[in-house]
């Protein structure tokens, strides 16, 4: 079988078949008209006929020069089509989070998808609140750790500020933070620490403290609270689309800051591609308008 001629001068046949002049073709490619024919002469040379008709007033094409273009057309359209589809394969942005920050990370990541879904993002969800770039091969983390302990791959997204969230039907009998004594507390971990910080900055004590439920994610806690099953402590940050919404509501304008907050990390040592920078940055403005 005869050996296939070289990409590079087919290429440069085919650039030079679309305007039939080697020097618009010189600069197209961005080289000599020089290097345009003898690559051109080579693919010659190596076919065995002439692809151009050297004329007086330019080139045309031979016979077999046309039925060449064409071909080289082909070629180059299923090379260009698999640049692009599995260059966006690649591109498919590793994101983990955990499932406190879904309230109001997935709505975001929606909007994302429509805004920009050249920028695909596949999203994994956990309970942990942090990320270990050496063992988990992730693009980037939404993580919840202490303020101002972050390295420089960190972009920060919120505090946490710790405020009572209710279904608004409650709003009517909570006018001070004594009146949660007649209500069902819900709290968003195993421990009560949330509602503990908020009523000691609150100055209240409640004797039902203890007595309310108990649930293993944030969410699970607001969803309760915005079927009037009770009050539970939430972050203010992440419960702006349900309060937006009317699903929600927060009786008292205290919050309690905690010390924590939300960032987004990226592998430490690398640099975020052009769609993970975008996304980090449209993530960022969207955190400081919620």
């Amino acid at each position: 079988m005869k050996r296939l001629p070289p990409l590079p001068a087919l290429h440069t046949f085919w650039v030079t078949a679309q305007c039939c002049n080697f020097t618009r073709a010189a600069e197209q490619l961005h080289i000599t008209q020089g290097a345009v024919s003898r690559q051109v002469a080579g693919l010659e040379s190596h076919l065995g006929y002439a692809l151009f008709q050297r004329q007086a007033r330019g080139l045309s094409l031979t016979e077999e020069g046309r039925e060449w273009s064409l071909r080289a057309q082909q070629v180059f359209g299923l090379i260009g089509e698999a640049v692009e589809q599995i260059g966006s394969r690649r591109q498919v942005l590793q994101l983990k989070a955990s499932t406190c920050v879904m309230r109001w990370l997935l709505p975001r990541l929606m909007q994302w998808q429509k805004e920009r879904p050249d920028v695909p993002v596949a999203l994994t969800t956990t309970v942990a609140y942090t990320v270990d770039f050496r063992r988990e091969q992730f693009d980037a983390a939404v993580i919840y750790a202490p303020i101002a302990e972050q390295s420089a791959e960190a972009r920060h997204l919120f505090d946490e500020q710790l405020t009572p969230v209710c279904t608004p039907a409650l709003l009517g009998v909570l006018h001070s933070p004594a009146d949660l004594q007649q209500q069902v507390l819900l709290h968003p971990t195993r421990d009560e620490r949330d509602w503990a910080l908020w009523l000691k900055a609150a100055k209240t004590r409640l004797s039902n403290l203890s007595q309310g439920h108990h649930f293993e994610t944030l969410d699970l806690a607001m969803t309760v609270a915005s079927q009037g099953s009770g009050v539970a402590i939430g972050d203010r940050a992440l419960i702006g689309d349900d309060l937006k919404a009317g699903r929600l509501a927060t009786p008292f304008e205290l919050r309690v800051p905690t010390g924590m907050g939300y960032y987004l990390v990226y592998p430490p040592g690398t640099e975020p591609s052009a769609g993970l920078e975008a996304l980090m940055n449209w993530l960022v403005i969207n955190a400081r308008i919620s």
